[in-house]
């Protein structure tokens, strides 16, 4: 819960742009493989991505089983009403980042710390 979104905010910060969710654990006993539990999650995500900044049609979600590996290389026989790509595919469907190597890095900052001793 905390860590999606403070990874979410991180991506953003550092200038991430196209992101692909992976709905994990589909294989779960609480979920089943549910169709209606990987909408319930993708509102969820999707709602928030949106408030940190990211555009809605820049995101690919993808429900998976990382343990059964379902839907990550090839398309599940568990999830036929999922109709998107396979999350390698959605990782080939993502356009290179322009870099602009020409100028200095930069870092962006989120907290400064000062310690006294």
């Amino acid at each position: 819960d905390g860590q999606t979104r403070e990874h979410a905010l991180l991506a953003y910060t550092l200038g991430v742009r196209q992101l692909i969710v992976g709905v994990n654990k589909m294989d779960d006993k609480s979920v089943n493989y549910s169709e209606s539990r990987y909408e319930e999650i993708k509102k969820e995500v999707g709602s928030y991505l949106k408030k940190v900044g990211y555009q809605a049609d820049k995101i690919k979600y993808v429900p998976i089983s990382g343990w059964n590996g379902d839907n990550m290389i090839e398309k599940s026989a568990n999830m036929t009403w999922y109709k998107g790509p396979t999350l390698l595919e959605a990782l080939d469907l993502l356009d290179a980042p322009v870099r602009p190597s020409d100028k200095a890095l930069r870092l962006p900052l989120q907290d400064v710390y000062k310690i006294g001793g």
